[in-house]
């Protein structure tokens, strides 16, 4: 889902009337209404407001609607300030799978400003945390892709999260990884799964 694009949240705003003031009282009074219509032009004209993430991330872990979601998503996504992405982060850990996924679509469009907490993110106590960073490394347009990628295959104790990292490295990596993949292939003689990714990630690197 690419939030950064014209959603159908926003063409339905466009056949929506107004019913509080657009200035940002107005706008915070709005993201809480009852109305959905209201809640998305509220997500949508909130992004010039002071404290305008600490309310959308708010709302958003609230929101059951899938347009209004959409919507502060996008104007998240836009912001892109420390508490959007701090916010997004801690989306991370919810229980909701889909707002998971959600943060890491709109996480992956933000190399610039998650790229400072990634070795953080990688190294997280929670294992299924670490996991969703990897996903966000797969369309981060980071120059350090392939090094995150490397220093999660060497580091990690976590047989899930090795794997995910080697399917990434296969798509992604390149002969700077060779040595990495022959120790961790090395690491986990006894996973099976390991074996085939890990040889299947070394045959698509000597083929690039």
């Amino acid at each position: 889902m690419a939030f950064i694009k014209k959603s159908p949240g926003s063409e339905t705003l466009a056949h929506e009337e107004r019913r509080f003031a657009r200035d940002c009282a107005g706008l915070a009074l709005e993201l809480e209404s009852a109305d959905a219509s209201e809640r998305r032009w509220a997500a949508r004209d909130l992004a010039d407001c002071p404290d305008a993430s600490a309310l959308l991330l708010s709302r958003l872990q609230r929101e059951d609607d899938a347009s209004v979601r959409e919507l502060i998503l996008s104007t998240l996504t836009r912001l892109g300030d420390e508490a959007a992405v701090l916010g997004l982060v801690n989306c991370l850990r919810s229980e909701n799978a889909a707002l998971r996924n959600e943060a890491i679509e709109c996480m992956k469009q933000l190399p610039d400003e998650v790229a400072p907490i990634m070795q953080c993110l990688l190294a997280d106590a929670d294992a299924d945390v670490r996991i969703f960073a990897v996903n966000v490394l797969e369309s981060l347009c980071h120059p350090e892709v392939e090094s995150w990628l490397i220093q999660v295959i060497e580091s990690d104790a976590q047989v899930n999260v090795c794997a995910t990292a080697v399917d990434l490295l296969g798509e992604v990596g390149s002969a700077a990884a060779r040595e990495a993949l022959l120790r961790l292939k090395a690491r986990f003689a006894d996973e099976p799964y390991m074996q085939f990714a890990t040889d299947l990630a070394l045959k698509r690197l000597a083929a690039n």
